[in-house]
């Protein structure tokens, strides 16, 4: 720039100041660029003394944030090249643009634009052709928007796109025909076909000249639109018979360094005199055409008058002047005067058209007329919608969450470009309207992906045009699981039979939960709880697969030691933090027939067997003794029968099966045999069965007073205990005849006193200086029926070897398990009740 004065100019104009310099040395071009600066720079610019920036700064400081900035840049810039620095003129950081995710947007279908996040710099995304984008308009000022996330956030930007001369003046037509009555007089003006430029301000058109000659000299005019066309000026009389046609190149320049130029051809025919011109009825003609009507509708007929007869008064029309714009969407019937449209119209580009006509008689005279044709808008063009920014990923449980950011527009205007935008009322999701028709999805309140993982999300765009026209954009919304289920058992408590005696590492049962959650966070881990009775060892027990829940017993089970016992499981899954649940397991031991039958009485192991006393007055059904037996099963294997296998004589004694009873099945006689040995099987009733033997062995006596009972054991002679049978009978019958009437009262008693004692006395053969007359009571609670009383006799030898036998020998845990308790009797030392 030359040194020269400097002007400072502040300018208030939309909010926005702009510092313009100017000298007397610059060109035009240069003196009508504004060059965008900073707010502050533009204060300190305005006035040197630093003391009022403050003031003004807050003065203007709110109307300057809402202006937009204004940055400029020379069409046809190569693509990247720099535009301005952003971040700063927005007075943030470059780190900024990137956390916040700035982008660029605008309302052309082509962004022009692009924003590096990182440098905060502008740079252009192609080529810009002012005329293609802007056409005639000037200045050319292209409109965007700065639009930042975390918060929200709108800056509204200008990029004006300054004109370069790359376009030459061209006229519509090679050869232009113009018909002149030689009458005409020096000074008359002959307007010509403008030429077109598509540049503007300095580089558009500025002058007209025509080749030299010595009638016509051209002068350069500005229309009622500030256009500017050629008017040919007669400079003196013609002479149709001297020169009947004329030639002339005319030539139009534009105003750029170096100027473009372009020429026709006006060929000049002078005729003979026609003093009327032809004159439009009405002008202007105003018409309204809806853009929705197709090519080659009518538009209307326009109608000149000629007051002229003959060929003078034959008017023919055409349009005048037109651009190519009118040309290429409007047509005239040279003959008729009717206007048709050469293709469809398109009211959100072109509103309204102002149509200059000509209408030529057949002198060469012409009238000049306008038509307005205003084009009404229809709803044709349905919303858009635009996506700024998606998450197709929400986390549940998760506060207001901004799921998208989007734009809507609708390039109809009035009630059809009115838009309304609406998503389902059923969704929990809500529609939050920000700037310029910039819309925020949020969603209305915490989800719960177990309900559901998955909204797609319809959103609604309708016009009020007639009839409406709607958009519809699906956006499909997934959610992020969080673990926010614990894992859940299938039952609250489980129960397991196990068989006793299993085998170890046997699989005897599955738990199983379930967890609503996904991924890790539905997988589980099961585990054995700490059990709070420490005699139970349950870890040499019981192992759990953690993957599966599948229960396994350790060891062999023994239902007599351990009939049942529960525990708990715990399943964890894998979420952060972990969610847990636990269950009660329940196991029962099924019992096995694994153990027979053990015979408490009489015993069978002593040195000595025992004997029982049967009296040979004994009647039928006289209980002899009864077999006490327990099982350390349960159930049906613990059930004891009894059965007589073998006696000496068969039919003499029963046994009944349930309780174990020995009775007399007959009356005894003097035939049978002194001595009986029996042998009687018990058995329980499992699968298979177990069963014992216990012998028995039963005396035959006269009575229980006899003073000495000889002992099973002892080996005798026969023929000894006949003579002695014979002995005591001569010496009863010796008696009888010397006491007779005493005998007989001593017989009455002893039998009244067996038959009272009959059903609960018995007793072994033994000496009678070694008869202990202690009894045994055994309670009917086992598998007697009744309480009976035995007296058990001892040997002289055996002393009390029985009992201690049957104290170490017979464990405790045998009496316990049949129910039984044994206790000392009350009556004497060496005596023991059955319970």
């Amino acid at each position: 720039m030359n040194k020269g004065s400097e002007q400072l100019s502040k300018e208030f104009s939309n909010g926005e100041i702009r510092i313009q310099h100017s000298s007397h040395s610059e060109s035009a071009e240069q003196s009508d660029t504004s060059t965008p600066v900073s707010t502050m720079e533009k204060l300190e610019r305005i006035h040197p003394n630093r003391q009022v920036i403050p003031f003004l700064f807050m003065l203007l400081w709110d109307r300057v944030l809402t202006v937009p900035t204004r940055y400029s840049i020379l069409e046809e810039t190569d693509s990247g090249s720099f535009v301005a620095h952003l971040a700063k003129d927005l007075g943030l950081r470059s780190g900024d643009l990137t956390a916040r995710s700035a982008r660029v947007v605008s309302d052309y279908d082509k962004q022009q634009l692009i924003l590096d996040p990182d440098t905060g710099d502008l740079f252009l995304r192609e080529k810009l052709d002012r005329e293609e984008l802007c056409a005639s308009v000037d200045p050319c000022v292209l409109h965007f928007q700065v639009f930042l996330e975390k918060p929200v956030q709108f800056f509204q930007g200008e990029l004006l796109i300054q004109d370069i001369n790359d376009h030459s003046p061209e006229f519509p037509d090679r050869e232009m025909l113009l018909k002149i009555p030689e009458n005409s007089q020096p000074g008359t003006l002959l307007p010509l076909n403008l030429a077109q430029d598509l540049d503007v301000g300095s580089n558009g058109l500025q002058q007209y000249t025509v080749s030299p000659n010595s009638h016509f000299h051209v002068l350069t005019r500005n229309n009622s639109k500030g256009k500017k066309y050629p008017e040919l000026v007669q400079d003196g009389a013609l002479d149709r018979e001297e020169q009947a046609e004329l030639s002339l190149t005319l030539t139009a320049l534009d105003g750029g360094s170096p100027p473009r130029s372009g020429t026709a051809m006006v060929r000049i025919l002078i005729l003979d005199i026609n003093d009327n011109a032809p004159k439009f009825v009405n002008t202007p003609y105003e018409v309204q055409v809806l853009e929705s009507s197709p090519p080659g509708s009518p538009v209307l007929t326009v109608l000149a008058q000629d007051a002229d007869a003959g060929n003078f008064g034959r008017v023919s029309y055409g349009l005048f002047q037109a651009s190519d714009e009118i040309q290429q969407t409007f047509s005239i019937n040279e003959v008729t005067g009717e206007i048709r449209l050469r293709k469809k119209l398109d009211f959100e580009k072109i509103k309204s058209y102002c149509v200059q006509i000509e209408a030529t008689d057949g002198g060469g005279l012409s009238g000049k007329g306008e038509v307005v044709i205003e084009v009404v808008d229809v709803n044709d063009n349905a919303p858009e919608l635009t996506i700024s920014s998606l998450t197709n990923s929400v986390p549940e449980n998760a506060p207001e969450t901004v799921v998208a950011i989007f734009r809507i527009r609708d390039r109809d205007s009035g009630e059809n470009g009115k838009i309304i935008c609406s998503i389902p009322d059923t969704l929990p999701f809500i529609l939050k309207p920000s700037n310029k028709n910039f819309y925020t999805l949020v969603t209305e309140s915490p989800l719960d992906r177990e309900s559901r993982a998955e909204y797609n999300i319809s959103i609604t765009v309708t016009d009020l045009g007639t009839p409406r026209l709607t958009t519809k954009h699906t956006i499909t919304v997934q959610l992020s699981d969080v673990n926010d289920n614990a894992p859940t058992f299938t039952q609250t408590s489980y129960t397991l039979f196990v068989q006793e005696n299993n085998s170890p590492a046997l699989h005897i049962g599955t738990i199983s939960a379930t967890d609503s959650d996904s991924g890790s966070n539905a997988q589980i881990t099961y585990s054995l709880l700490p059990t709070h009775d420490p005699q139970l060892a349950l870890d040499s027990l019981i192992s759990i697969n953690a993957d599966n829940g599948q229960l396994f017993a350790l060891r062999a089970l023994d239902y007599e030691a351990l009939q049942a016992f529960e525990f708990h499981v715990g399943a964890t899954d894998q979420g952060s933090p972990a969610l847990s649940s636990q269950a009660l397991v329940r196991v029962l031991v099924l019992d096995a027939n694994d153990n027979a039958p053990f015979v408490l009485y009489p015993l069978q192991n002593a040195s000595a067997p025992c004997t029982e006393l049967l009296p040979r007055a004994a009647e039928p059904g006289y209980l002899v003794t009864k077999v006490v037996a327990v099982d350390r099963d349960s159930g049906q294997n613990a059930w004891l029968s009894f059965q007589l296998l073998k006696a000496t004589e068969p039919g003499l004694f029963s046994v009944w099966a349930h309780n174990g009873e020995v009775r007399t099945a007959r009356l005894l006689s003097e035939r049978d045999a002194p001595k009986h040995r029996l042998l009687l099987l018990v058995k329980d009733n499992g699968d298979p069965p177990r069963s014992a033997s216990v012998t028995l062995h039963v005396l035959l006596v006269d009575g229980f007073s006899q003073p000495y009972l000889p002992l099973p054991e002892v080996a005798h002679d026969p023929t000894q205990d006949e003579d002695l049978l014979t002995l005591y009978l001569v010496i009863a019958l010796a008696s009888v005849s010397s006491i007779f009437l005493l005998s007989v009262l001593l017989f009455v008693g002893v039998r009244l006193c067996r038959r009272a004692r009959a059903a609960s006395l018995g007793g072994c053969s033994v000496p009678e200086g070694h008869f202990p007359g202690h009894l045994v009571d055994v309670s009917g609670t086992g598998t007697l029926s009744q309480s009976y009383q035995y007296e058990v006799c001892l040997t002289g030898d055996s002393g009390t070897g029985e009992f201690k036998f049957l104290k170490p020998m017979i464990p405790n845990l045998l009496f316990q398990d049949a129910g039984r308790e044994v206790k000392e009797s009350p009556h004497c030392r060496d005596s023991f009740l059955f319970s």
